[in-house]
């Protein structure tokens, strides 16, 4: 039997029943042009239940009871221009805007925390030059815990040129990293265990994966869950995922790193190789996101799905006429993967917000944002329903400005309240 699945908006209750309105779409096709296949027409019903939730934003619910998160990563200065073309060789073009401000996966990614509410503490390293200084005071203008970022004595903090196309929407980036790298004899145990102290989640962002290592077995040992994301394939990351309780990685990792044909059998397959893994998120950009839950009980009595067949019949259930950020979320099913074995879990379809040309300044650091966001769901125990349209609704604000940083919301930010309530 096919199940039909249920369509969450951010204005969508799931604690509870609501008479429903029942209507049909007639989609062709929504599969991400990352795996879309041909699909053929079919019919289906999609039931919403609305619950409107009006919330002043200076009634914002309580924070979670434990809201104490450890990052570990790069924090840079970024020097970003917008351009109305990116250059070919040898041209010069002028820029229309310009900002300094500061960047970096993980400092980027516990910003966006820190203005959600959480206590955010950085691990990472700095150099004490003019570019280390202004990375450290504005990581703490943002309550950003500095206290264990390693300042070292001569060197270069790391920064970026970014180029920000107005034409495209697109950005360049070109990175150079600071000398001397943070090491593992850089960090003593007695500073890991007060970072650690009273954490509730330790997050990495990939880089630096000698010393993440070191960081993450020692969170590990103190029972700490543990958030990777996942770029790129590299040297080191296959053992920190092991310790990974949760995954958000890039449109081209779960593919590069399990070398499976589709993404959908690429998250099955992680799921298989990491027996840790709570869920694991992949980011599709302007297509929104696809996430992988696995099952607390492995129920034999589940029929087995295909994975490609059966995430194509999800598929179809999204509504591209929506312009927020929803969520199509699948029952527990038994998936298979050729050759591979079979995961107990739920699948999750999380959609962009539909953010119109006039609007779209800057994705540098989207990603970013969208982390920052889960650490808070984590940490609140969000239902993915809710997680993943928060998150993306996290990320298209940060879309609306320049920069890394400067649009990441408030928690107080009336575009959050239908999630914060």
């Amino acid at each position: 039997m096919n199940h039909i699945p249920t369509v969450y908006s951010p204005m969508t209750s799931i604690s509870k029943p609501f008479n429903g309105t029942i209507f049909h779409t007639h989609h062709s096709s929504s599969f991400p042009h990352q795996f879309r296949q041909h699909l053929h027409s079919h019919v289906v019903s999609i039931t919403l239940r609305h619950k409107s939730i009006k919330i002043s934003a200076h009634a914002v619910p309580p924070l979670p009871q434990n809201h104490t998160v450890v990052g570990f990563g790069m924090t840079t200065v970024d020097f970003l221009a917008t351009v109305d073309g990116y250059p070919k060789p040898d041209d010069k073009v002028r820029t229309t805007s310009s900002k300094v401000q500061g960047g970096g996966n993980a400092g980027n990614a516990l910003t966006c925390a820190a203005r959600l509410g959480l206590k955010p503490k950085l691990i990472s390293k700095v150099a004490d030059d003019a570019q280390g200084k202004s990375i450290l005071e504005e990581l703490e203008a943002d309550c950003v815990d500095t206290s264990f970022i390693v300042v070292s004595k001569g060197g270069s903090s790391t920064f970026s040129y970014v180029l920000v196309d107005t034409q495209t929407k697109t950005r360049t980036s070109i990175y150079t990293p600071g000398d001397p790298p943070l090491v593992p004899d850089d960090l003593s145990q007695s500073m890991l265990l007060s970072a650690f102290d009273g954490a509730r989640l330790v997050y990495f962002d990939g880089m630096s994966t000698e010393t993440a290592l070191f960081v993450g077995r020692e969170a590990a040992r103190n029972n700490i869950p543990i958030l990777v994301e996942a770029e790129s394939p590299r040297e080191g990351l296959d053992e920190l995922l092991t310790l990974a309780e949760f995954v958000v990685c890039s449109a081209r990792f779960p593919q590069a790193w399990t070398q499976s044909p589709s993404i959908p059998s690429a998250l099955v397959s992680m799921l298989l190789r990491l027996p840790n893994i709570k869920f694991v998120i992949v980011t599709l950009g302007e297509d929104g996101c696809l996430m992988l839950e696995r099952s607390a009980n492995e129920d034999v009595g589940l029929e087995e799905r295909n994975v490609e067949s059966f995430l194509e019949l999800l598929y179809k259930e999204k509504d591209e006429r929506l312009a927020i950020p929803t969520c199509i979320s699948s029952v527990v099913t038994k998936f298979r993967v050729n050759g591979l074995g079979t995961v107990c879990g739920r699948f999750f379809i999380g959609t962009a917000e539909k953010i119109p040309d006039s609007e779209l300044i800057d994705t540098t650091g989207a990603g970013d944002a969208f982390i920052g966001a889960i650490m808070y769901a984590i940490c609140s125990n969000m239902a993915p329903e809710i997680m993943l349209p928060f998150a993306a609704q996290v990320a298209a604000a940060k879309c609306r400005a320049l920069g890394a940083r400067t649009g990441l919301p408030h928690r107080t930010d009336p575009r959050l309240a239908s999630f914060l309530s």
